[in-house]
């Protein structure tokens, strides 16, 4: 059953959808992703990017860690191999495209994640398409929301914990001949220790642990093709000619590398999923489509550059053959990739990367699930105690357990967490488009860091408090342009 649904959403319903809010934002954005490249540089490279607001908020640069601490993970080492493995090495192209599309999904969810994000009494934000679809598409959707809410607790609040602990705990005791029940137990003690500061401590976490996991793994990438780099070009040939059948099939062909492109792109850099707008809705900023650029650029990050890098290190290695595939799968083929360049200890530094990686997305599917939680029943601390120990158990529980079928499952619910998020898109592109639109005029006339002004918004029912009057500080570009004139007229 689990895998005719799996068949169902992954193979036809959710490739078609994906396609249809990637390219049909990305038209109507006038390629956003692209566009705004250089200015997701200029944000994060901006005063206000660091910027936590006058009740400590989290700063944008901080929620863009959060979020990379969560799309970067299993999925960029053990997610790429498998998609070799089974789709062949043209699975790769496909998460290439579901990383460029993913980047124009991820800025409109994000955006508008911010946009209807809302106060709450300690000054902190919460946000995420359970609240867009409510305030976004009216009262009448509220189950929807709650549906969202209920699927995005299992999947990445239980589900997901567990399998990362699960990743984690095989490839330290496979690497190291570390009992996973000691694996298990001192990762649920450090995650106790995090989680039980809340998501500001989630946060100051992910601001020492993800540079130093991407950089450091960036930088291994970077030694193998360096001393690969004459064989570069011919394996990015290579990825581009079997992602449409022009090489000896290998993993079951175009179907299959299509299949596997996409399912592993989207579960490696969760555009569509809307789990990374619920981060990025918690950030202090002057406009939402700050955080939307910077969101978007926290995909390509995950997809087109870790993703790449894991790719390239399994294609250029000796274990895996183009022709004929390999005879492991998963983080062992990336681990016995990484050894065939750099000796014995690439197996170790993988491991430890996946650790890494693991980690920090474990604490972000925490934040995941407290957000969900905290929809049904605002600022609860007794229940998200609860829901804290619960995790912890996850932790110890799921690296001493065989999850194979807790996998499939959380596919399933992952696809229909997109499906939900995905109809939400289609629905809210509109007002997505008028916000950009905002940003892009201010733009134009001169504003160096364009500021959202709601009540030049007041159709769409924002958050006050989320949104105060003072935020646009009454600034005046020297043309005499205010930030936000006109922009709810703005339909086109």
């Amino acid at each position: 059953m689990l895998e005719l649904l799996n068949d169902i959403l992954w193979g036809k319903v959710l490739i078609a959808m994906l396609i249809a809010v990637g390219i049909g934002f990305t038209v109507e954005s006038r390629f956003v992703q692209f566009r705004y490249f250089g200015r997701m540089f200029r944000i994060l490279g901006s005063s206000q990017a660091f910027s936590r607001g006058k009740d400590g908020h989290l700063s944008s640069f901080q929620a863009l860690l959060l979020s990379v601490a969560g799309r970067v993970g299993g999925g960029n080492i053990a997610g790429v191999a498998v998609a070799i493995t089974l789709g062949g090495p043209g699975a790769v192209f496909w998460m290439w495209l579901v990383g460029l599309m993913g980047m124009a999904t991820s800025f409109l969810e994000c955006t508008l994640a911010q946009t209807y994000k809302q106060a709450e009494p300690d000054g902190s934000y919460r946000g995420g398409p359970a609240y867009y679809i409510v305030k976004g598409m009216g009262k009448r959707w509220t189950w929807l929301a709650v549906l969202y809410s209920i699927l995005l607790l299992v999947t990445f609040g239980f589900g997901f914990t567990a399998l990362q602990s699960y990743s984690i705990a095989v490839s330290f005791e496979d690497a190291f001949g570390i009992p996973a029940l000691f694996t298990g137990i001192g990762m649920a003690i450090l995650v106790g220790l995090i989680i039980f500061g809340g998501v500001k401590r989630i946060a100051r976490v992910a601001e020492v642990l993800v540079p130093v996991m991407a950089l450091g793994y960036l930088m291994i990438a970077v030694v193998v093709l360096a001393t690969n780099i004459a064989d570069v070009p011919a394996m990015l040939l290579l990825i581009v000619k079997s992602a449409f059948g022009l090489q000896p099939a290998v993993g079951g062909g175009i179907g299959a590398a299509i299949l596997m492109g996409v399912k592993r792109g989207l579960f490696s850099n969760e555009a569509g999923l809307g789990s990374a707008p619920n981060v990025a809705a918690v950030a202090h900023v002057p406009h939402p489509a700050n955080q939307g650029g910077v969101q978007a650029f926290s995909v390509f990050i995950d997809t087109l550059v870790l993703c790449t890098c894991t790719a390239l290190i399994i294609l250029l290695g000796t274990t895996y053959d183009p022709g004929h595939g390999a005879d492991i799968g998963g983080i062992a083929l990336t681990q016995a990739s990484l050894a065939s360049h750099v000796g014995e200890w690439g197996r170790d530094f993988v491991s430890i990367a996946l650790l890494l990686f693991g980690f920090s997305t474990i604490l972000y599917n925490y934040y995941l699930g407290e957000n969900s939680l905290n929809f049904f029943s605002p600022e609860n601390r007794k229940l998200f105690n609860v829901f804290r120990v619960a995790v912890i158990v996850l932790c110890g529980w799921g690296a001493t357990t065989d999850l194979h079928t807790v996998f499939g499952f959380a596919d399933v619910t992952m696809g229909l967490l997109a499906l939900v998020n995905l109809f939400a898109l289609i629905m809210l592109m509109r007002p997505g488009l008028r916000i950009m639109r905002d940003f892009d005029r201010q733009s134009r006339s001169g504003e160096s860091e364009p500021v959202f002004e709601a009540s030049q918004f007041a159709d769409l029912d924002l958050d006050p408090k989320a949104w105060p009057a003072d935020n646009g500080r009454g600034r005046r570009s020297e043309s005499g342009y205010a930030p936000g004139d006109a922009a709810a007229l703005d339909y086109r």
